[in-house]
Parts: C-alpha cells; structure tokens; sequence
C-alpha cells in the first residue's frame, strides 16, 4: 500500500469529520431533543453515539482498549458536556490522530463489526459519519454538503463489503428504495437501510438505489 492509496481515505475522513462538525456547531438549543431517523435517539443522543465512536475506535487503535458490549451506546453517561460542538471536534482530532500513526493501517483490529485492517476501519468511520451526518440534518433541517465524489467512494465500498458483516453485527437496516434523481448522499441513506423523516426533502423514495 503505498502512501497516496493509505492518504486519500484519511483525506475524505478529514473532510467529512469537518462537515458533520459545522452541522453539529449549527444545531439549535431548541433541536437537542428532535426525534432523528434513528427512531431510539434524539439529537443529543445522535450526537453522542458519534462521540463515543470516535473514541472508541481512537483507544482500539491505540491499544487502549477493546470491543465491548453497549461502548457506542449513549445515555449511560453524558459523553458531550455543555460543548458538543467542542466536544465532537476533539473526539474527531482524537480519532484522525490515532489513524496517522505509522502502521495503523496495515494492521488489524477488532472493532464493532470484527476483525479488519486499519485502513478498513477508516472507511468504516467515513461511512458511519455520512450516514449519521444524513441523520443529523434529516433532523435538525441543516445541509449535508458532502464532496459527492466523496459520498460515492463511500458507497462504492459500502456495495463491495456490506456482504461481508455477518448479519448479527450488521449496524444498518436493508437496502430501500431511493429516486434515481436523488443526490449521493440520499442514495447511501437509503442503501444503508435509512427512512427519511416525514416532511424532508429525502422523504420521497420512487425506485430501488
């Protein structure tokens, strides 16, 4: 692997760390308590789920710790203070530091999903931010304005190594149906099993992504 092959997937998670950073800076105090397309959480919760997977990916790469059951779950403990913007941004440093170590990506770890190389895992984390960011603008009425060459690497590698995650520890819903018009980003939404809220601009689906 040679090095603009390991720099390009770390660039794209840069990118979209930033970005879901904006949406969580823009979030209003009035919108912590809005329902998200993840019917159990709130946005605080939503938020929060994001922050502890930060961290926790960052501590698995650093040897810190390991995989267990209910890490990524919030509310056991209030993980975002009275500063999640803030909060979400060092947890996001946190993590883009623990990827930049040498050798982290060729080597493999355990993380929620099983055993992968690193550089696995940062498309895992590229993944889940979109998604969650989606989730988070569906939500709060903010825009995702992710690369699109960046939103259809993700689903490319989605497409390739969704078949691989043994069902049980599958994080995402099946497939629905999405408009062949709709942008990149609510085409990952919908192949990753995502269910617009009522009212949004996504909330349409027409045909089979």
């Amino acid at each position: 692997m040679n090095d603009s092959t390991e720099q390009a997937p770390l660039d794209d998670l840069a990118a979209v760390l930033r970005i879901v950073g904006e949406l969580v800076g823009d979030v209003r105090h009035d919108r912590w308590s809005a329902p998200t397309p993840c019917p159990e959480w709130d946005v605080r919760a939503l938020v929060e789920h994001m922050v502890l997977g930060h961290r926790l990916f960052a501590a698995i790469l650093r040897g810190e710790a390991t995989v267990t059951a209910g890490a990524l779950e919030p509310g056991s403990a209030d993980a975002l203070g009275d500063d999640p913007a803030g909060t979400y941004r060092e947890a996001a440093d946190s993590l883009l530091a623990a990827f930049g170590q040498p050798g982290v990506l060729g080597r493999t770890f355990e993380v929620p999903v099983g055993p992968v190389p690193g550089i696995v895992a940062v498309h895992l984390r590229i993944v889940e931010e979109l998604v969650h960011g989606w989730d988070l603008a569906q939500a709060t009425g903010g825009q995702p304005r992710f690369p699109d060459d960046v939103v259809e690497r993700a689903a490319e590698f989605t497409r390739v190594k969704l078949a691989d995650v043994p069902p049980e520890r599958s994080p995402f819903a099946p497939p629905r149906p999405v408009s062949d018009l709709a942008p990149p980003i609510d085409g990952l939404a919908a192949l990753l099993g995502r269910t617009a809220l009522a009212g949004s601009a996504a909330a349409t689906p027409t045909r089979r992504h």
